[in-house]
């Protein structure tokens, strides 16, 4: 039987009942843009997630963006220049750039594969106006440094959490270290939607007020706007699947970790497989290996119906997008070889122990 990357399919059976009344709420109300389904599942993120607002918006990349706007106009400051990492998807680069900073790329701790603190924070100058810390693979940086780091140089600190559904850091939760904490609900994120959609989680109800309207094209319930604003709205249909789908969050999310034990012990003796360290506070998005000769492996798997992926193949320093950087191939060594070694193995809810056991010895077979 194939084994794909990944399957919404189980997850959908699972909550059927619930979306669909849902859905039928919707359409019987005939609101679909900012209504209670929205309003709803802002209070229920946010509750879940241990902070006072959620602010539903288009997807993860606006979020990032919007935090950044929203903070460069509250400091009165020109954008300047945004730190982040080299290796996460290119939205967290566009959602940067977008907002009009200039970006800079920090490299990668080798064993985890997140953004390098150390490095990071040598990298801080006068130009730097905010940290965009990338939480990978479900699993939070070292975000106390990080939050240290901003408050010593008054910068500002806007978490990507787009793959970190649910995840704390040391038992904190991660809206407790920053006013702005970013979420995708890309479909395949732990919590995701049937499409695009993203949230802005913070405790501030100043910053709450205005990203409100700066979604909504600055306005304010009516057709006058005040301010400025683009149009980035979480839609009515999208709310729906996620209020239905977040009360399972937590037990889809031990379902990953358990996956990934089962991955760790079938996978730790095969040379050529490098294991990443993972924490308990890991959500599991994402099951990545180091593997030599990757893409001779990759074509293995799929000619034995396995699906996988890479996340990510390319370095943003190194997209054409973000040449402006100026940051050349060789000036980040590490996300440079990972990104030629990291293989993302399939991994979802109700992945089964014995499909877990066929990636592992197709992957043993290939090494022996």
């Amino acid at each position: 039987m194939p084994v794909p990357a990944a399957n919404l399919r189980p997850i959908l059976e699972a909550t059927r009942t619930v979306w669909e009344s849902r859905l039928e709420e919707m359409f019987a109300r005939g609101q679909f843009i900012l209504g209670e389904q929205v309003a709803s599942f802002e209070q229920e993120w946010a509750d879940y997630l241990g902070a006072k607002f959620a602010i539903g918006v288009g997807n993860g990349t606006d979020a990032i963006t919007l935090a950044l706007r929203d903070a460069f106009a509250a400091r009165k400051q020109s954008p300047g220049e945004v730190l982040t990492t080299a290796l996460t998807a290119p939205f967290t680069g566009v959602g940067i750039a977008a907002s009009g900073a200039k970006i800079k790329f920090a490299d990668i701790d080798p064993d985890t594969l997140s953004i390098d603190f150390d490095d990071a924070a040598n990298r801080v100058t006068k130009r730097t106006a905010a940290l965009v810390p990338v939480h990978l693979y479900g699993q939070p940086c070292r975000i106390d440094l990080f939050s240290k780091l901003a408050r010593q140089h008054k910068l500002t600190l806007v978490q990507d959490a787009a793959q970190a559904h649910g995840s704390k850091f040391h038992g904190r939760r991660l809206s407790e270290f920053s006013n702005y904490v970013t979420y995708s609900f890309y479909p395949t994120k732990n919590l995701g939607c049937l499409g695009d959609g993203g949230a802005i989680v913070t405790s501030s109800p100043s910053i709450h007020k205005r990203l409100r309207e700066m979604r909504d094209g600055g306005r304010r319930g009516g057709q006058v706007s005040y301010g400025p604003g683009i149009n980035s709205r979480l839609d009515e249909m999208q709310a729906c699947y996620l209020r239905s789908f977040l009360p399972r969050l937590d037990d889809w999310n031990a379902d990953r970790a358990r996956t990934a034990a089962l991955y760790d012990a079938a996978l730790a003796d095969i040379p050529g497989v490098r294991l990443l360290k993972r924490y308990p506070c890991s959500v599991c998005h994402l099951y990545v290996i180091c593997a030599e000769r990757r893409d001779k492996l990759r074509e293995h798997l799929s000619k034995r119906g396995i699906s996988t992926g890479i996340h990510y193949p390319v370095p943003l320093h190194l997209h054409p997008a973000f040449a402006a950087c100026g940051q050349k191939k060789g000036s980040l060594p590490h996300a440079e070889r990972a990104a030629r070694e990291i293989l993302s193995l399939p991994l979802w809810p109700y992945l089964l122990p014995s499909q877990v056991a066929e990636v592992a010895e197709a992957i043993r077979k290939f090494y022996s």
